[in-house]
């Protein structure tokens, strides 16, 4: 079990909005979890993702983009993703504050993409990505790749992605990791779109906790 609150660090800018989650027997070990384009950190996912993080031991910081806590609705800008990427670093800043031992950067569709990308400049910033449902290209645009940045990722990761995401097939998906020269891992979620499995209020129960089994044996 673990309990969650509110958590606001205004030290940075962009300040750091969200939810900390802290393990009653606490690993030493953390994670910061974000969100994707039309969302927000309080997702079903997320929060369900970040409660099993939790039991496992690390403490769980997700956390609002900078163009979230801007815009209550609304997808982000191009404009928007250079403050997303520097909100994304001060919320792994404001959580190395909280823990002593490794720590982790995981995001949704536009938040994991906008994590590879931050990563993918900084190697030292993280110990390891969960990358959940990697917006690889848009619906029904596949040479439209997002994949510019990813020889340049030397930082371990994992891959969760449904086998019916209209952003990549799981083919595409896997051809694309060829290009990571760091250790990654593609873990298949039969049956799944771009939500997981997680849509409305619609939940894949036994999925959080499989991940973070997957990330913590790969991790």
């Amino acid at each position: 079990m673990s309990k969650s609150e509110s958590f606001i660090e205004m030290s940075f800018d962009p300040p750091v909005r969200g939810f900390i989650h802290r393990p009653e027997s606490a690993n030493g070990n953390g994670i910061v979890l974000t969100h994707g384009a039309g969302a927000n950190c309080q997702t079903l996912l997320l929060t369900a993702l970040a409660e099993a993080f939790a039991t496992a031991g690390l403490t769980v910081l997700r956390c609002d983009l900078p163009f979230r806590q801007a815009r209550a609705f609304g997808p982000p800008r191009p404009a928007d993703a250079a403050r997303d990427r520097e909100g994304l670093k001060n919320a792994v800043k404001a959580l190395r504050r909280q823990i002593s031992g490794r720590i982790f950067l995981g995001g949704h569709s536009y938040g994991g993409r906008q994590a590879t990308i931050l990563a993918a400049s900084d190697s030292e910033l993280v110990d390891g990505l969960l990358l959940l449902s990697y917006p690889l290209h848009p619906p029904r645009k596949p040479t439209q790749l997002r994949t510019q940045h990813l020889p340049d990722l030397r930082t371990p990761s994992m891959f969760v992605h449904g086998t019916r995401d209209p952003f990549g097939s799981i083919e595409e998906v896997e051809s694309a990791l060829y290009l990571i020269p760091a250790k990654h891992l593609l873990m298949p979620v039969e049956g799944a779109g771009h939500d997981l499995g997680f849509k409305g209020k619609a939940k894949r129960e036994d999925l959080p906790a499989s991940i973070v089994v997957a990330f913590l044996n790969f991790a």
